[in-house]
């Protein structure tokens, strides 16, 4: 399991304390989490309605839910310490809602995809989890979740046929250690895997499939908090 490294995580957290100060309050605000997910993108900066919000934000780096006024919001992605801009979009927020704002697809077809998140707490001992498949390496895939050790050759996909960019739903399972496997659609052709992975009472997380940096294989999977 590819987790971030103690360093890139200590850098947004003090991007984030430097910029909460962004958005109003309550009902009047967005709250909005960047995931630089474009394999072959170098490091990159952040602009929120022309202000640098998040810099230097390498591959698989996601910020903490930036505070961000409600209303159409101009989001520009731009190669750090450059002005040459990869994504420059206009986005409806929403007041009191969470976003994901992912930056995605090889650099040479760069592209944002934007979703909700629900963070609101799962029943007492369970946690939710969605798939988003982000390598644009990989053909669609079919996903297994099963108890450690457990063979997946008689079990059926609890995600089928997922598609490059597609964001699942939230599963909701018992808190509890499992394996992930992710294989290629139609087959039981492992493409990632997580095992023993570790899900907490309470957890509520989006898991990635993505690239390696470059782009293409070894592809990796990422859990990213979104508590």
């Amino acid at each position: 399991m590819k987790r971030y490294s103690k360093q890139a995580l200590a850098y947004v957290m003090a991007l984030i304390a430097g910029t909460a100060g962004c958005g109003g309050d309550g009902n009047d605000e967005a709250r909005v989490r960047i995931f630089h997910a474009s394999p072959d993108a170098p490091n990159v900066d952040v602009l929120v309605d022309g202000g640098r919000v998040l810099e230097n934000v390498p591959y698989t780096v996601a910020s903490d839910f930036l505070h961000v006024d409600a209303g159409e919001r101009r989001f520009q992605i731009q190669v750090t310490g450059t002005d040459v801009t990869a994504i420059d979009a206009t986005v409806p927020l929403e007041g009191d809602t969470d976003y994901v704002v992912i930056a995605s697809n090889r650099v040479a077809s760069i592209a944002p995809i934007v979703t909700t998140a629900d963070r609101t707490p799962p029943p007492a001992g369970q946690a939710k989890l969605r798939v988003f498949h982000g390598a644009p390496s990989a053909p669609a895939v079919d996903v297994y979740v099963t108890a450690p050790g457990t063979s997946i050759a008689d079990q059926s996909p609890v995600l089928s046929k997922v598609p490059f960019s597609a964001i699942s739903d939230y599963l909701t399972i018992p808190a509890g250690s499992y394996d992930v496997k992710v294989t290629i659609a139609g087959t039981k052709t492992v493409a990632i895997k997580a095992d023993a992975l570790q899900v907490a009472d309470g957890l509520t997380a989006m898991v990635a499939a993505l690239d390696a940096k470059g782009g293409g294989s070894p592809f990796a999977l990422q859990v990213l908090d979104e508590r």
